[in-house]
């Protein structure tokens, strides 16, 4: 036995017991739990409301952008890849009527889960990492591999410590998010016979989330003036919080503008030549605003919506002055009920279902460009406040929506506009900043009126609104004026009671995209309505004939942007001009929505 074994039987079975051992370990039915190699990618898959999409195409490709994988969310918007090979993957989701979300470099472990949520926007669409919980490493890590992982040097995690966290973490959140932004270039006439307001030629905003729940947004307006050929501009910032329960938000804006040298503007004893691109006498319109609201939802029918505004006017004088305002809805009585207050310089569109503005980034610009009516009152600047009380209540039935609505408003330094004036009523003209017009104090206005509107939704492409209304208009009681005095002019103008009915119309069309809505208004156009802003509806009703369309520009595939071509025309008709007479005979016209006409292109990111 000794030759057939060297060293004996002995040293034969001291040989072969560590052979039998080592096999015995690795015996499925003696060994501990398995090593596991390869990680998994999970996710869901919601629209920026927190609904659930099925049906989203997932797509996942390697480092090497090879499509590995594909899946399409169920029910609950939820998608899974198992038994993935540690690597770096990137992961595209697309569903129709959603812009495309794409994450690249996501790093797949072995033994691990990573979790997606993918948020589904017609404007920005984004994919964030979510921190892997104990419980999701737990389901695919076991104790063995977690002891290779901590004794390799070259798998060892490293822990860092976010700003203000006591809480190492390997994977900080990422610290700006779901950013976007618009770019606008339009060029033509601007106006708006409601708001005086308009956009001076290039204007642009940009919206991005500092660590997911902090809001920031810049926008700015800016141009240089074919009258005075100085620049003119307006720059605002906000930062909001979301908190749940509330939205918490600050801004602060800075307007100046160079105020167009025309019509004979006289403000002192020497009248003002007007001679484009010459530096005239008429100081810049300085307007510094701080603002600050908030919203919050005390219960499920109850929603508060309140803040201030607080503005600055340097323009030959100092003024200075405070705006709150607030509104409540409840919704019960089969609908919801409004109740608005607004004093000083009055917030328009506190109603958030505002059609027209759809987009936030385009409502910071519009924002932005509705500047405090400034006028002169005998050479001293002026600015139009007043207080505003409304009580509205909509409903929907079908495919139908009614809503009526009531307000009482008491404004002074009343805003029109007058053309044609020459040197007439000098010191109280005002060059107006949108178009070719001056504005002139009119005096203390007030008014009470009411609204009932309704509207047909036709398919999912066209909308049709019709608007009876009636209130306080003003009207001369003599087309010719005893003296050329602003006084005069003033004690002409009476308060008489009109009705008006608006027609809209708002289409899509299917193929190509288009957006085009319409409005005409017929009323008494010998009167003169300073314009109604109203807090609790989402139309107001515009004189004359107007029109907007808005084209997408298709765009070759993987560009960053979208284009967009619109064109807005303004009172097309020219209707509401009313001709007066001086006691010279020179004839002058009130103008309460002047016929123009812009158009330009859009960039929206």
């Amino acid at each position: 036995m000794s030759r057939d074994f060297p060293g004996g039987f002995r040293g034969a079975v001291g040989r072969l017991v560590p052979v039998f051992t080592l096999a015995l370990c690795l015996s499925p039915s003696f060994a501990g739990s398995p090593i596991l190699t390869s990680g998994a990618l999970k996710g869901v898959v919601a629209d920026l409301e927190g609904h659930p999409r099925m049906g989203a195409v997932v797509l996942l490709f390697n480092r090497q952008d090879k499509l590995v994988r594909r899946a399409l969310s169920n029910g609950e918007g939820g998608f899974a890849f198992g038994d993935l090979l540690p690597d770096l993957y990137t992961v595209r989701v697309s569903l129709a009527s959603f812009l495309p979300a794409l994450k690249s470099n996501i790093q797949v472990q072995a033994g691990k889960m990573r979790m997606l949520e993918v948020n589904l926007s017609t404007l920005f669409s984004s994919i964030q990492l979510l921190p892997v919980t104990n419980g999701d490493a737990r389901e695919l890590m076991s104790d063995d591999w977690k002891w290779v992982l901590r004794s390799s040097s070259s798998t060892r995690p490293v822990l860092r410590f976010l700003p203000g966290s006591t809480v190492a973490t390997t994977e900080p959140a990422d610290m700006f998010s779901e950013t976007s932004g618009i770019l606008k270039v339009s060029t033509g006439d601007s106006s708006d016979g409601s708001s005086l307001s308009g956009d001076l030629g290039t204007a642009f905003a940009l919206a991005t989330s500092l660590y997911g729940v902090n809001h920031l947004k810049f926008s700015g307006n800016v141009a240089y003036g074919a009258d005075t050929g100085l620049p003119s501009a307006g720059f605002q910032t906000s930062y909001s919080r979301d908190t749940g329960t509330s939205d918490p938000e600050i801004s602060v804006a800075m307007r100046q503008f160079y105020i167009p040298n025309r019509m004979g503007t006289n403000l002192g004893s020497n009248p003002v030549q007007a001679t484009p691109g010459m530096d005239s006498s008429l100081p810049p319109l300085r307007i510094v605003a701080f603002s600050s609201g908030d919203r919050n939802k005390l219960s499920d029918s109850l929603e508060v919506f309140y803040g201030y505004e607080f503005d600055y006017v340097s323009f030959m004088q100092h003024i200075h002055y405070f705006s709150p305002y607030a509104r409540v809805s409840w919704t019960g009585l089969g609908g919801k009920i409004d109740l608005s207050y607004t004093s000083g310089n009055a917030r328009p569109g506190l109603d958030s279902d505002d059609p027209t503005n759809d987009m936030e980034l385009t409502r910071d610009i519009d924002s932005l460009s509705m500047t405090p009516r400034v006028d002169l009152l005998n050479g001293q600047a002026q600015v139009q406040k007043g207080s505003d009380y409304e009580v509205a209540y909509s409903t929907k039935i079908g495919s139908r929506e009614y809503r009526v609505s009531g307000f009482r408003q008491r404004v002074t330094n009343t805003a029109m506009r007058l053309t044609n004036a020459g040197n007439e009523f000098s010191g109280d003209l005002l060059p107006d900043l949108y178009s070719d017009t001056a504005i002139f104090d009119a005096g203390t206005f007030t008014s009470m009126g009411y609204s009932a509107s309704v509207t047909q939704h036709v398919g999912d492409h066209l909308k049709v609104t019709a608007i009876y209304g009636s209130a306080d208009n003003l009207t001369p009681e003599s087309m010719t004026l005893a003296a050329d005095t602003a006084e005069d002019l003033r004690k002409v103008l009476h308060t008489v009671r009109r009705d008006q009915v608006t027609l809209r119309a708002s289409a899509v069309l299917p193929h190509s995209g288009t957006r085009v809505s319409g409005s005409y208004q017929i009323t008494d156009y010998n009167t003169i309505n300073p314009g109604q802003i109203y807090s609790t509806q989402p139309l107001a009703p515009t004189p004359g004939l107007n029109l907007s369309v808005r084209q997408p520009i298709p765009m070759s595939f993987g560009m960053p942007w979208r284009m967009e071509a619109t064109a807005d025309v303004r009172n097309i008709m020219a209707q509401g001009y009313l001709p007066l007479t001086g006691a010279n005979g020179q004839q002058f016209i009130v103008v309460q929505n002047p016929r123009s006409f812009r158009g330009g292109l859009a960039f929206i990111f």
